[in-house]
């Protein structure tokens, strides 16, 4: 599951899933971003053989990159990036029985967490594009074991929220919904409930609901030039 708390399209089949990542928006699930990362200081003294290759990878590689290595695990979504490790795959945080939510951060109550699990199915349902939520706090994450046990594809909206890096909400889109959600749409709801002034004022499982809400009204938008051009 890039986070400027924006989004990017995943590689395709060899879609990877290393550590966590700080909020960021990337951009499809299977495919590449058009998304170009603000630029990140390294301090040379920090600078690890992981952060050398970061910074001599390409825009498009570099946003994916970060992304997941800094949202999901250092998987997908201070340690700093200097410290990030890849490849985190801790299988045994993961439920024992499907589920579209996952927390392993303990930011929501069963309540909410059912409710978030009705409006996810309504969402799959209607529009046929598969949301799916992590809720983690870095370092604590399942990492890449999420993408086997969720069946990541183009059809899929990764949400990673931790609020480890700033900005709490995290994304990756699968192909097909990067064509048919603005990019913008992505960056401009991290801003919005992502943002750390909300998430402290109202609570992480205020930020979560709020973005899941969004992500099904602007799903459920006819496509066209103008659709989720607003954050409900």
């Amino acid at each position: 599951m890039a986070f400027m708390h924006l989004h990017h399209r995943l590689p395709s089949p060899s879609l990877s899933f290393p550590g966590a990542s700080p909020p960021v928006y990337r951009s499809s699930i299977f495919a590449s971003s058009r998304f170009s990362p603000p630029s990140v200081s390294f301090p040379s003294h920090k600078l690890t053989d992981f952060t050398n290759c970061l910074l001599h990878l390409p825009p498009k590689s570099l946003s994916f990159a970060l992304s997941w290595t800094l949202a999901l695990g250092v998987a997908l979504s201070g340690v700093g990036f200097a410290d990030a490790k890849v490849g985190v795959n801790k299988p045994e945080l993961l439920p024992k029985e499907f589920t579209s939510v996952i927390d392993v951060a303990g930011f929501l109550s069963d309540g909410q967490e059912f409710r978030l699990k009705q409006e996810i199915a309504d969402i799959e349902k209607d529009t046929g594009y598969k949301l799916r939520v992590l809720a983690q706090n870095f370092p604590v994450t399942p990492g890449l074991a999420i993408k086997d046990f969720w069946q990541v594809d183009d059809k899929t909206i990764v949400f990673v929220a931790d609020p480890t890096f700033g900005n709490i909400l995290n994304f990756n889109v699968g192909a097909s919904v990067d064509l048919d959600i603005p990019r913008s749409f992505w960056s401009r709801l991290a801003g919005k409930y992502g943002n750390i002034f909300y998430w402290k004022e109202k609570g992480e499982e205020a930020s979560i609901e709020a973005a899941v809400m969004a992500i099904s009204n602007c799903l459920r938008e006819p496509v066209g030039p103008n659709n989720c051009s607003e954050i409900k």
